[in-house]
C-alpha cells in the first residue's frame, strides 16, 4: 500500500474499521445527524457548540476515495508541469541553437533549459514516473557537458541512473558508465569505484550476469588500491572471489582469498578474519584436488598460526581424512557438528556438497 495511503487511514479511519463516506442531503454534504440529547441534560444557551466528545471525534466519517482521487490528480498534475518545463526547455535548446540566438545569450538559455530539466526530473519522480524522470536528467547531463560543466554533467548522469534503476536496469547502466567516464577523466577515482560497484549491484539483482559483475567488482578494486583505500578494494575483491567459485574458476578464487587473507593479517582490527578466507581457499583447493588441499592448509597454517587452532582447520582435517577413506557418512557427520555451532551459509553448503560428490556412492546431499 502507498505510504500516503496508509497514512490517510491511519488518521481518519475509525479503529479497526473501515472509513464511512459522508451522508449527502439536499445536493450538499453534511455529516450524518447527531442521537438526540437527553432531556436530563439540555445544552447550555451560552454555548451552542459544545467540543464532540473522544469518541465522537474518533469515529468522525471521512470520505476516503475522494482523498485518493486528489492524490492521484496531484501526481496528475506534476506530470503535466513537468512536461511543460520539458517542452519549454526544448524551444530553449533550440533557440540557443540558432544564429540570433548564439549572438545574444546562447549559453544562458542553455543554463536555463539545464534548471528546467532538473526541475522536470523531480517532478517527474513525484508522480513515480521514472523513465521519465531519467531521461529528463539525462538531458541535463548532456547539457552540463556542452558548458564544459563536468561535475554538473556527473552527477546528473548519476540522478538518472538512480531514477532509471526503477524502471529500465540496462538504461541504469548506460547513465553511469557515463557519469564513470566523466569522474575517471576527473581523477575521483573513489568515486568511480562506487559506481561501478552500483551497476555490479544491478548485474547481480536485477539482469542476473554475474560475469559483468565480476568485471565491475574487479574494476572498482583496482580503483580502490590506486587510492590506497585497500579495505575498499578487498571487500569487492571478496565479491569477485565468492563468484569466482560459484562458476568453478577456482584457481582466481583461490588467488583472491590469498591476496585478502595476507592482508588482513597484518591488521590488528582485520587479522581474525583470515582464517576465514583461508577456510575457503583452502575449500576451493579441495575440490580441485585433495592432495593440493593438504599442502596448502600446511601453507596457511605456517603463515597463520591462528589458524592452527580455529575450529575451521578441523573441520578441514575430518573432511580430509573421511575423503581419503571415501566415508560419507563421516564426512556428513563433521559439516553437521560444524553447523551445529556456526550455521553455514549458502556458498559453504554448495562447497561442501561439491567436495561430497567426489567420493564415491555418495548420494550428493549433506544429511
Amino acid at each position: 500500500m502507498d505510504v500516503e495511503v496508509e497514512r490517510l487511514l491511519f488518521l481518519f479511519c475509525p479503529a479497526g474499521g473501515a472509513p464511512k463516506p459522508l451522508t449527502l442531503l439536499g445536493g450538499r454534504r453534511r455529516r450524518a445527524a447527531a442521537p438526540p440529547h437527553s432531556a436530563s441534560a439540555p445544552e447550555s444557551p451560552s454555548s451552542p457548540h459544545r467540543p464532540a466528545s473522544p469518541s465522537t471525534a474518533e469515529h468522525r466519517p471521512v470520505f476516503l476515495p475522494s482523498l485518493l482521487q486528489r492524490l492521484a490528480m496531484d501526481n496528475s498534475g506534476k506530470e503535466k508541469e513537468a512536461m511543460q518545463l520539458m517542452a519549454d526547455a526544448d524551444k530553449k535548446v533550440k533557440a540557443s541553437g540558432s544564429f540570433l540566438g548564439g549572438m545574444f545569450g546562447g549559453n544562458h538559455k542553455v543554463e536555463d533549459a539545464c534548471d528546467m530539466y532538473a526541475r522536470a526530473a523531480n517532478m517527474f519522480k513525484m508522480a513515480k514516473n521514472w523513465s521519465a524522470a531519467g531521461n529528463a536528467f539525462c538531458q541535463a547531463a548532456r547539457l552540463h557537458m556542452q558548458l564544459q560543466n563536468k561535475l554538473d554533467s556527473a552527477t546528473s548522469f548519476v540522478d538518472a541512473g538512480n531514477a532509471y534503476k526503477k524502471a529500465d536496469p540496462q538504461e541504469a547502466i548506460n547513465c553511469l558508465n557515463q557519469a564513470i567516464d566523466i569522474y575517471t577523466d576527473m581523477g575521483r577515482f573513489t568515486i568511480a569505484a562506487k559506481h561501478h560497484i552500483t551497476i555490479a549491484e544491478i548485474y547481480e539483482s536485477e539482469l542476473v550476469d554475474i560475469e559483468k559483475a565480476i568485471a565491475h567488482y574487479e574494476q572498482a578494486a583496482d580503483y580502490y588500491k590506486g587510492e590506497e583505500s585497500n579495505s575498499s578494494a578487498n571487500k569487492c575483491l571478496l565479491k569477485v572471489g565468492h563468484y569466482s567459485a560459484q562458476l568453478e574458476q577456482y584457481q582466481k578464487a583461490i588467488e583472491i582469498y590469498e591476496q585478502v587473507a595476507m592482508s588482513t593479517m597484518d591488521n590488528p582490527l582485520l587479522k581474525y578474519n583470515a582464517k576465514e578466507y583461508f577456510f575457503k581457499a583452502s575449500l576451493c583447493h579441495f575440490i580441485v584436488d585433495e592432495l593440493n588441499a593438504k599442502l596448502a592448509i600446511e601453507k596457511y597454517e605456517e603463515m597463520f598460526p591462528a589458524f592452527t587452532d580455529s575450529r575451521e582447520l578441523k573441520l578441514l582435517k575430518k573432511l580430509l581424512e573421511a575423503h581419503e577413506e571415501q566415508n560419507s557418512e563421516a564426512f556428513t557427520e563433521a559439516v553437521k557438528e560444524f553447523d551445529s555451532v556456526s550455521r553455514l551459509d549458502q556458498w559453504l553448503t554448495t562447497m561442501l556438497l561439491r567436495i561430497k560428490k567426489t567420493i564415491q556412492g555418495d548420494a550428493g546431499d549433506l544429511k
